[in-house]
Parts: structure tokens; C-alpha cells; sequence
């Protein structure tokens, strides 16, 4: 047997997995890789329900005692960022204190935090940030967007326009960024990365089949699925496949986009401008191995687009010169 028992075991060899596994050491096994799917349905059922609350909480009371459709129309943009932000902290705090339980390690440690790493290259990403949102905006003029979308109520009073600043460039990034590259990104990676070797062995037995010859009789993907799912320090980004982070980019990147579709009135274009963003929020993340990174990238990019609604404005004072 080889210095790797797993190396050596193929596919329903149950009683040689269970000897092989007898002869490693537990302390020498890798940590697993962190978060994966299950991991990422924790946190969005964390989020589902939080969100449910905080609207029973804020909104439901205001609507209820008689509130005239004037006063509730106008309050309306202050009452969803503020059950937004409550709910994003109050989801943040908890996954703090909860996952640490699971991964075996600290929640900074598992999304791959690095905030070093951002102060480290701060100065490369906020310049990347800011042209980022200035490019895509001067796209943005060409695309027909309808009359009226849902956006246009954050940006009826001066101070919803200066709440929705503080909570874009602040709070919503940095919670975007733990769900989207924190979480889906490295649990989608985790699954390709699973899938890949069975997809293969499917592939090949039934191209055996087609031309008539006798399939595989093993496959060998337990060392492969071993090196997928863990990964001695090296973190959740380490990937094993190209084809898994590229699936993994790319969905993740799509869900980006389709939970902007509804603001955006789904005008698809701009929702596809506004994945092909997240996909580079995605390269700074893989890259730097940081979600800070790309936190920083997010927040500076948001900054960009309020910065210059605020100088066509004059100061968020004249909201009437603003166009799309």
C-alpha cells in the first residue's frame, strides 16, 4: 500500500476505506474546506427569517394604527432600509457567533476575511472601484431603462437620498459581499469541485456504453473528492478545478444580478451590466483570496455612483435634475 491508503481505494471498496482510514492519524487529516451549500442555506434561512421579523416589527405596527397612504408612502423608504439594516446586523452577529460552532474556526477565518490584506492594496482598490462605477454608468446611459422603476422611491426626499448613501456605501456592500463571496462562491466551488469526478465516471460509462464496450469497473474519485472538499491551509479558495470556480463565478455572479433585477424594473441589460461587476468582485476576491477586497471594491463602486448624483444634485438639494 502506498504512503496515501485513500490513494489507493476505489468506489463501493468499503471495508479497504474503512482499514485505510484506521491508519491516519486524525490530527493529521486537513481541515475541511468552509463554507459549503448547507452552510450557505444556513445563513440565507438565518437571513429569511430575521427579515420576516424585523418587517413584523417595523412595518406591520405603522400600518396598522391608521396611518394615513400619504404618511406611509413617505415613510415607506426609511421603514425598508431600516428593516434592511436590521436585519443585515442582526444576521451578521449571530453568523459571528453560530458558524465558529461548525467550522471549527472563527467566522472571519472561514469567509476569508483578510483585512490586512484590503488596508494592504486599499489604494489599488478604491481607484478600481470608483472607475469601475464611472464605466458603468457611461454604459449605463445607453441602455433604455423604463419611466419608473422601484428605485426611484429611495430618491424622493433629501434625506431617504442620504440614508440610502450611508447604507450603499456602508452596510449593504459589506453584506453582499459575506453572502455572495463569503459564502456562495466557495460552497458552489466546493460542489463542482465534488461533482466533477462522478460527472466524469458518468460520462465515460455511458460513452462506453454507446459504442459497446465494457464501462470502468471502479472509479477512482475518493482521493479526488478528498482533495476537494479538504485543503490543508490553504482556505475554502483553494481550488482544485478551473472548470469549478468558472461554473462558480458565473452563478454566483447571475444570482448577483437577478437580486438587483426587480430594482432595476428587469430591464436585462442593465441587470447583465451589473453581473458582469460582480464577476469582477469576484476576480479581486479569488485573487486576493480576501472578501474585504472586495468589499473595499463594492463600497467604492457604490461611493461612485452617489458621488456623482450628489454633484448633478448640488448637493442632494435638487433632486429634480436627476436622469437616467
Amino acid at each position: 500500500m502506498s504512503d496515501d491508503p485513500l490513494n489507493e481505494i476505489k468506489v463501493g471498496d468499503w471495508e479497504a476505506a474503512t482499514e485505510a482510514s484506521r491508519e491516519f492519524d486524525d490530527a493529521s487529516l486537513p481541515s475541511a474546506r468552509v463554507p459549503h451549500l448547507g452552510h450557505a442555506l444556513l445563513f440565507f434561512s438565518i437571513t429569511g427569517l430575521l427579515l420576516l421579523v424585523s418587517q413584523a416589527v417595523l412595518i406591520v405596527p405603522v400600518m396598522s394604527h391608521g396611518t394615513s397612504p400619504t404618511s406611509v408612502s413617505l415613510l415607506h423608504p426609511k421603514l425598508l432600509l431600516g428593516t434592511e439594516a436590521v436585519t443585515y446586523l442582526l444576521t451578521l452577529i449571530i453568523a459571528w457567533f453560530v458558524f465558529p460552532l461548525l467550522w471549527q474556526r472563527s467566522f472571519l477565518a472561514g469567509i476569508e476575511w483578510g483585512g490586512s490584506t484590503a488596508l494592504r492594496y486599499a489604494l489599488k482598490l478604491i481607484p478600481l472601484g470608483i472607475l469601475s462605477g464611472w464605466t458603468v454608468q457611461a454604459i449605463s446611459n445607453l441602455i433604455s431603462m423604463p419611466k419608473s422603476v422601484p428605485m426611484d422611491d429611495f430618491f424622493r426626499s433629501t434625506s431617504d437620498v442620504w440614508l440610502v448613501t450611508l447604507f450603499g456605501t456602508l452596510l449593504a456592500p459589506l453584506f453582499e459581499e459575506v453572502c455572495f463571496r463569503g459564502f456562495l462562491l466557495p460552497a458552489f466551488t466546493i460542489a463542482f469541485d465534488w461533482l466533477g469526478p462522478v460527472l466524469r465516471y458518468v460520462f465515460a460509462f455511458s460513452l462506453c456504453r454507446l459504442r459497446g464496450e465494457e464501462p470502468p469497473e471502479h472509479l477512482i474519485i475518493l482521493r479526488e473528492a478528498r482533495s476537494a472538499g479538504l485543503a490543508r491551509d490553504t482556505g475554502n479558495m483553494a481550488f482544485r478545478s478551473l472548470p469549478a470556480v468558472l461554473l462558480a463565478s458565473l452563478l454566483t455572479s447571475g444570482l448577483f444580478g437577478l437580486l438587483h433585477a426587480q430594482q432595476l424594473g428587469y430591464t436585462w441589460s442593465a441587470v447583465l451590466l451589473l453581473a458582469a461587476v460582480s464577476l469582477l468582485l469576484t476576480v479581486v476576491r479569488i485573487r486576493t483570496r480576501s472578501v474585504a477586497c472586495s468589499t473595499l471594491v463594492h463600497s467604492s463602486y457604490n461611493l461612485s455612483v452617489f458621488l456623482v448624483l450628489f454633484i448633478v444634485t448640488g448637493g442632494y438639494q435638487h433632486l429634480d435634475r436627476m436622469a437616467r
